[in-house]
C-alpha cells in the first residue's frame, strides 16, 4: 500500500492511499483544518474512491498527448502504469493551494528565458521545454501542451505558463484560441494573461491560481470536481448543472453568474464544441471566504476542424447550437437574471463578436498563413450573428469548405 502526504501551507493535513488489491483509493484527514476540496469537508472516516483517484487529485492527471508520454516512460521503467504511479511522480512538483510529498523525490528544473520561447517557437524548442519541465505537467487536456516556469531577464521575474502548440490535425490552434479568448475578453469576462509566440506556433497562458499581492496560491477546482466526477465523465452533463454548481458555491454570485453566463453565450457564438465540465472552474482564497468564478480558459472554434461538431454538454436537453431565444431563456431560468439583464449581457456578447470578426478580417489582410482557418472562423461567427438555433453547420457551408480543400 502506497501513500502520498497532502499539505496546505506546508502543513500535512492528510494522506492519500492506494489499496491496489481492493482497486481503491482512500484519503484520510490527519488534522482538522481547511478542506482539501469543497466537496470533501473534514471528517474522521476515510473518503473512499473505487478504481479512480478522488476528483480533486484526478484533476491533475494528464490526458491525451501528455498521458501517452508518461504511459510510455513509466511502463518501461516499472512494467505497468496507473494513475497513482503518475500522480506520485507529478505530485511533489505541484505548486498550488495543495502541495504533496511522495516516495518519489522532487525534481529540480532548469531555467528557460521567456524571450527564447517566444522567438524560437519550433518543435525543438517545444521538445526542450517539455522535457525540462516534464514532471511539472500535472495538467489536463488532450492537445500538445506543457507547463513551464519561464524567466523574464528584463523584469527579473519568473512566471508559470502553460505552453500550447499544435500538430497537423488541428492547424493554427494557437491563433484560433488566441482570437477566441480575446473575443471573450471583449465581452467583459476575465481571461488569463496570454501571449502569442513570434510565428504563432505557441500560445502561452499564464497560470491564474496565484495571488501576486499576497504571494499565495488560490484554491482552484473544476466543475467536474465539484460534481464529484472523474475526467472520463467530462462530457456527461448539462450547462444547467454547471450553472447550478457555480451559483451554489460562489460568494459573489451576481458577478460570478454574469461572467459564467457570458462565457456560455460566447462559447455558442464562437462555436466552441469542447466546453465540457473540466473547462469551467472556481477560485477561492486561503480561508475559503471568497469563492469566485475562475477566468475563462480553453476556448477555441472547434467547428473549423470538426465540421459537424456540436456543443459538449446539453442545453435544455439538446446538443444544438442555441440561438438568442434559447440563451436568453437559459440566463433567466438558470443564471437568475431578469429579461432586461440577460438581453443586455447577450447584446454585449454580440458586440464583442462583431468587433472580433472585424479584427480577424484585418489580421487576414496581412497574414495569409491563417487564411484557411481564419476565414472558416469568420464564416461560423457570421452565422452566429443570425442568432437562430440549429443542430450543426449548414450543409452548404461544409460543402464549400470540402470543395475548397480539394481545390
Amino acid at each position: 500500500m502506497n501513500y502520498i502526504d497532502v499539505l496546505i501551507d506546508k502543513k500535512k493535513v492528510g494522506e492519500l492511499f492506494f489499496e491496489k488489491e481492493q482497486h481503491q483509493y482512500a484519503f484520510n484527514y490527519t488534522s482538522n483544518v481547511s478542506p482539501i476540496s469543497l466537496i470533501m469537508p473534514y471528517r474522521k472516516s476515510s473518503y473512499l474512491w473505487r478504481h479512480k483517484l478522488h476528483p480533486i487529485f484526478d484533476m491533475n492527471i494528464p490526458e491525451g498527448y501528455l498521458f501517452e508520454i508518461f504511459k510510455n516512460l513509466l511502463s518501461k521503467e516499472y512494467g505497468y502504469v496507473d494513475d497513482f504511479l503518475i500522480f506520485s511522480y507529478l505530485s511533489s512538483n505541484i505548486q498550488g493551494r495543495l502541495c504533496y510529498t511522495s516516495s518519489i523525490k522532487k525534481h529540480l528544473f532548469g531555467r528557460i528565458d521567456i524571450e527564447d520561447v517566444l522567438e524560437n517557437d519550433d518543435e525543438d524548442m517545444f521538445s526542450r521545454v517539455l522535457h525540462t519541465f516534464l514532471y511539472k505537467n500535472a495538467i489536463s487536456g488532450v492537445q500538445p501542451k506543457t507547463l513551464a516556469v519561464l524567466e523574464d531577464k528584463t523584469l527579473l521575474t519568473s512566471k508559470e505558463y502553460i505552453i500550447k502548440t499544435w500538430g497537423k490535425e488541428y492547424p493554427e490552434l494557437a491563433l484560433n484560441e488566441y482570437f477566441c479568448l480575446k473575443a471573450v475578453e471583449k465581452s467583459g469576462v476575465l481571461i488569463p494573461n496570454i501571449l502569442l509566440s513570434k510565428n504563432n506556433k505557441f500560445l502561452l497562458v499564464e497560470r491564474f491560481n496565484y495571488n501576486k499581492s499576497t504571494n499565495e496560491f488560490l484554491g482552484f477546482e473544476e466543475v467536474l470536481v465539484l460534481q464529484g466526477k472523474n475526467r472520463d465523465e467530462k462530457y456527461s452533463g448539462s450547462y444547467e448543472s454547471v450553472a447550478k454548481v457555480i451559483y451554489a458555491v460562489t460568494t459573489n454570485k451576481t458577478e460570478s453568474m454574469r461572467h459564467f453566463y457570458k462565457t456560455i453565450v460566447m462559447n455558442y457564438l464562437l462555436k466552441n464544441g469542447d466546453a465540457h465540465l473540466k473547462n469551467f472552474g472556481i477560485l477561492y482564497d486561503k480561508e475559503i471566504h471568497e469563492i469566485n468564478y475562475a477566468p475563462a480558459y480553453d476556448i477555441i472554434n472547434t467547428c473549423v476542424y470538426l465540421y459537424k461538431d456540436r456543443p459538449a454538454l446539453t442545453l435544455f436537453g439538446k446538443k444544438n447550437w442555441a440561438g438568442k431565444k434559447e440563451l436568453i431563456k437559459f440566463g433567466i431560468r438558470h443564471c437568475f437574471f431578469s429579461l432586461t439583464e440577460c438581453s443586455r449581457y447577450y447584446d454585449e456578447c454580440i458586440a464583442a463578436l462583431i468587433e472580433s470578426i472585424n479584427d480577424l478580417k484585418k489580421y487576414l489582410l496581412h497574414n495569409k498563413n491563417f487564411k484557411d482557418i481564419g476565414s472558416k472562423m469568420i464564416t461560423t461567427w457570421e452565422l452566429s450573428l443570425k442568432q437562430t438555433q440549429y443542430k450543426e453547420l449548414p450543409v452548404e457551408i461544409i460543402r464549400d469548405w470540402k470543395r475548397d480543400k480539394k481545390s
